[in-house]
């Protein structure tokens, strides 16, 4: 069977989709930006989902996220990469979105959401996440200090307790 070419959308700089793809891992044409998307998702405890990536995606601690596919919004990329990398469905109405901003070439959108789920019925891509676990925010805060969580992973981390207004 081959495998098939994940293909993303290329975007102008006022984060408008322009009809031009690159292919996972190409290099990006100069003035044209991508989109990353990253999921917190809360429990009811007011604990974290925190995943534990496999050794082929460096071995790291990080929340859910990564790359929307040719032709998904922003939101549709967050939901898809939450189904692919641990398995769980989640609603667009259950979706805020907390921050958004550009860099480098790259359109950042960061979402939230709360649910109490039963890790025991995740189902997670094990060519991407070891495990996942619920975590308190000290917890996080130590893995983060430790530098055993993804640098951008924490400062997004940080920024979704600045922004609920939740302190350490």
């Amino acid at each position: 069977m081959k495998e098939e070419i994940e293909l993303r959308d290329l975007y102008n700089a006022k984060k408008e989709v322009t009809g031009k793809t690159i292919e996972k891992g190409a290099v990006i044409p100069d003035g044209y930006y991508i989109s990353v998307v990253l999921t917190m998702i809360r429990n009811s405890k007011g604990e974290f989902l925190i995943q534990k990536r496999s050794e082929r995606k460096n071995g790291l601690f990080a929340a859910t996220g990564g790359h929307p596919k040719k032709g998904e919004t922003p939101l549709e990329g967050a939901i898809t990469e939450v189904k692919e990398e641990i398995g769980i469905d989640v609603k667009k109405e259950d979706m805020r979105h907390l921050f958004g901003h550009r860099f480098d070439e790259v359109f950042f959108d960061l979402y939230y959401t709360e649910k109490d789920l039963d890790i025991d019925e995740f189902v997670v891509d094990k060519d991407e996440v070891d495990y996942v676990e619920w975590m308190d925010i000290h917890r996080i805060d130590k893995l983060i200090k430790d530098g055993q969580f993804m640098r951008n992973h924490a400062e997004e981390f940080y920024r979704t307790l600045d922004i609920l207004n939740i302190k350490l």
